[in-house]
């Protein structure tokens, strides 16, 4: 079995697709492809298809993975160029190697976060960030399917960037990925609860930049 990893990103109006949704069209792509996909055993066989690391609905992506396992040695090139033509606008996928190895999500420790923040306070966000990060404990609350859940918010933010771009205050958040996973918007509540003036006034919006190894507080794509 031919194992691929391919790295897909989600655009513009793509960004409201759930990940359900991107099953769908990515599968539905590899039927009209033609790739000559490997299957599972049993009763009840499906492609041989592992994601990691799904980003949330209504966030926009640079760096999504997945992997796929062939029945038959192919062409990467040939078959992300197919597979590129089948998929839905916003929906892009931008490189694709062969496996070396490991998991495609074995590489991928931390994400970087761009959070844009129309109609806040560029100042405050600025503060409400240097105050964040002289904590050594920042707990937050997240409601879950089990009801409210209460964590630490600060231990696996590596690093935030405050800034304001054409008027837009922006947060650029490097964020370790562990268990509870730490998402962008708890960052965002937890910077409010420590600066009242800091208010997110229109809802934000997040980009995933870059997903991969951590080093030193830097993330490094995964290739």
């Amino acid at each position: 079995m031919q194992r691929l990893q391919i790295r897909y990103a989600k655009r513009g109006r793509a960004r409201f697709t759930s990940h359900r949704d991107f099953v769908r069209a990515f599968e539905r792509a590899l039927r009209r492809a033609n790739v000559p996909m490997a299957y599972s055993s049993g009763f009840n066989p499906h492609p041989r298809i592992s994601y990691v690391n799904s980003s949330p609905t209504g966030a926009a992506t640079e760096a999504e993975y997945l992997e796929i396992g062939l029945a038959e040695v192919c062409d990467p090139q040939k078959v992300l160029a197919k597979l590129s033509e089948a998929m839905p606008d916003g929906l892009v996928l931008r490189e694709i190697r062969e496996a070396e190895g490991g998991k495609v999500g074995d590489g991928l420790e931390a994400s970087v976060w761009r959070v844009e923040l129309p109609g806040a306070d560029g100042r405050a966000m600025a503060d409400a960030a240097r105050l964040f990060l002289d904590c050594d404990r920042m707990e937050t609350e997240r409601m879950t399917k089990h009801g409210p859940r209460t964590f630490d918010a600060r231990a696996d933010v590596k690093g935030i960037s405050a800034y304001v771009t054409d008027g837009v205050p922006m947060l650029d958040l490097v964020i370790a990925h562990s268990e509870p996973l730490v998402r962008p918007d708890d960052v965002l509540r937890a910077l409010q609860e420590l600066h009242p003036a800091f208010s997110v006034v229109d809802p934000p919006k997040l980009t995933r930049l870059v997903q991969g190894r951590l080093e030193l507080n830097r993330v490094i794509a995964p290739w």
